[in-house]
């Protein structure tokens, strides 16, 4: 058994450690707030205006008329890791750089293998596990989330359809955590571009559309105009919905190892009881025993 200054220290130690995750979880709780009132307001219109172009794209004749809706034979791959920059947030970071590294591994093998598949990183956590593991990074961005606003998502956003149009990639896709709840987070993989006509339930093209709507001046200047705009939404939302979610993450994560430190401050506290009682009886037990040898 530990003696009683080993298990003061430690006692000490792991309440010091309470404090700080207690104090980490109420901030993360309080950035989580406002992290989850913005991506729940920007979710239904994204999701909307999303609808309305694929449903506008489907119902044209030629939907490959706009250059962001051309499929293009996949030779070169942009894969958009989207993390946090910093940890503390549970598997958050490693769940997307598990299902970055299976998509190289499975699906994308051969391109990967002829060096086709570039990886762009925002946020620092993504950079630095793929680093580790040896994958070289293309483009990392670390400060979109110091100051995260549709301006500088549009930046990104912009390059990528620029990278697109050029024929740099025949395929852009996003991988993130899209924010259910404060406890769940929701591994998504999403196809930014090239953007893709609406499927129905049964998985076939929806080439028609419910009502017989007007278009001013014409469905092409209409779609020409929707997509670029419906993409900057597109990417601003995924980068809301891992904010919040990274909140969410660490919120639920400092919990946990708050409500550890508890369980094991009891522990502590039982084993210092039971030690500093062993002390007392033994030093009962030197004097008695003394005693007795001073009568004999």
């Amino acid at each position: 058994m530990a003696n009683l200054k080993e298990v003061r220290n430690r006692i000490a130690s792991v309440k010091s450690t309470r404090q700080i995750t207690s104090a980490m979880k109420m901030v993360s709780a309080a950035k989580l707030r406002r992290a989850q009132n913005a991506v729940l307001t920007m979710r239904p219109y994204a999701l909307k205006l999303q609808e309305i172009m694929q449903n506008l794209s489907g119902s044209m004749e030629d939907s490959n008329e706009s250059v962001f809706a051309k499929q293009r034979e996949q030779r070169r791959v942009l894969l958009v890791v989207i993390t946090s920059n910093r940890g503390l947030c549970g598997a958050f970071n490693a769940n997307v750089v598990k299902e970055t590294i299976r998509l190289l591994e499975n699906e994308l093998t051969p391109l990967n293998a002829q060096k086709n598949v570039d990886l762009m990183c925002l946020g620092k956590k993504g950079a630095d596990l793929l680093k580790s593991k040896g994958y070289k990074i293309k483009e990392s961005n670390q400060e979109i989330f110091n100051d995260l606003n549709f301006e500088n998502a549009t930046v990104i956003a912009e390059k990528m359809m620029d990278d697109f149009k050029k024929g740099s990639y025949d395929n852009i896709i996003l991988i993130y955590n899209q924010f259910k709840n404060a406890a769940v987070q929701i591994l998504k993989t999403e196809d930014f571009l090239p953007v893709k006509e609406q499927k129905s339930e049964k998985g076939a093209s929806v080439r028609t559309i419910q009502a017989d709507y007007i278009f001013e001046p014409n469905k092409e200047e209409i779609l020409s105009e929707l997509i670029p705009k419906t993409l900057k939404i597109q990417l601003y939302k995924a980068l809301l919905d891992s904010f919040a979610a990274e909140h969410g993450a660490r919120m639920t994560a400092m919990h946990q190892a708050t409500e550890n430190a508890s369980d094991l401050l009891k522990e502590l506290n039982l084993s210092y009881n039971k030690a500093r009682q062993a002390a007392i009886t033994t030093e009962i037990l030197e004097i008695v025993s003394g005693a007795e040898a001073l009568k004999g």
